[in-house]
């Protein structure tokens, strides 16, 4: 009885823990998922404006923005890899570190996050830098890893730049999810691919028969616009994937307190049975000295 006793102490003060740990990620997420959906606007604002350069009557000849981040004599991938600093997150690190094992061996990455940082030294993967995001993911700590990634590929030790991240779908579920960045082949797929991943209504836009003026010219803005796109949709995927974690550990921390209530429940019931018994025998231990002295 001492001892059911004693788990139970031990188990009511874990599910307090994992109960306070539930309500922070609860308004971490909040949080995260308002950050996130803050920043559909700016995408959406960026896409028209392109639009706008591309359909301007006085463009000539298609804008080749194939050569952004582009050096196809490069093989190697560089990979980065948005991962948690810390864990009681479920199974979200593990899902993402089990694409990283299907990936090849032509690869280089970027791990953010302690976790990815680990994991990939653990496994003697090739870790070009390893960068950390806060909990508000600032747009100018994922403006330095592309920075970081952009100097890579102008430098041409990369042929390509892929995110490999937690996507936020709902509070129950993240899925982990490689997307390319660059080179960026053609542009209108690109922004079709961003519209779906910002969940924008995809509408045509309205007819406009004015003349417009573009200071620089049409085809200098296109051709930064690329750079404008990558900064963008990596911060929007580090807010998805900090969304994600904060989901991924309030369900985790959810679990862990259910469980807990329920086994404190088991042995509270085993806890009386023992109890019981114990009385019984003593009931029985008194009778038995009780009929024995009477004879």
């Amino acid at each position: 009885m001492r001892e059911i006793r004693n788990r139970i102490k031990a188990i009511k003060s874990t599910g307090q823990i994992t109960h306070a740990m539930e309500l922070v990620a609860s308004s971490k997420m909040r949080r995260a998922q308002q950050a996130a959906e803050a920043g559909h606007p700016y995408a959406a604002l960026l896409m028209d404006i392109t639009d706008m350069v591309v359909d301007d009557s006085s463009m000539s000849g298609r804008i080749d923005t194939s050569r952004f981040f582009a050096n196809p004599k490069c093989g190697r991938r560089l990979i980065i890899v948005l991962s948690t600093d810390k864990g009681l997150c479920g199974a979200l690190n593990a899902n993402l570190f089990k694409k990283v094992a299907q990936l090849g061996n032509e690869c280089d990455f970027i791990a953010v996050g302690k976790r990815a940082e680990r994991f990939l030294a653990r496994t003697g993967r090739s870790v070009l830098n390893a960068m950390k995001i806060s909990d508000k993911v600032e747009f100018s700590e994922t403006r330095r890893i592309a920075k970081f990634a952009g100097k890579l590929a102008r430098e041409g030790k990369v042929g390509s730049i892929e995110v490999l991240y937690s996507m936020y779908v709902n509070t129950l579920r993240q899925e982990p999810t490689l997307v390319k960045l660059a080179p960026i082949d053609d542009l209108e797929p690109f922004i079709e691919r961003m519209r779906k991943a910002y969940k924008l209504k995809i509408q045509p836009r309205p007819e406009d028969l004015r003349v417009m003026n573009f200071e620089p010219s049409p085809k200098e803005i296109l051709e930064r616009l690329p750079a404008y796109y990558f900064t963008q949709a990596l911060h929007q995927m580090a807010l998805d994937a900090k969304a994600s974690e904060q989901s991924a550990r309030r369900v985790a921390m959810k679990a862990a307190s259910d469980n807990a209530d329920a086994l404190v429940s088991e042995l509270t019931l085993d806890y009386n049975k023992a109890r019981q018994a114990a009385i019984t025998t003593e009931i029985q231990e008194l009778s038995a000295a009780s009929a024995g002295s009477e004879e």
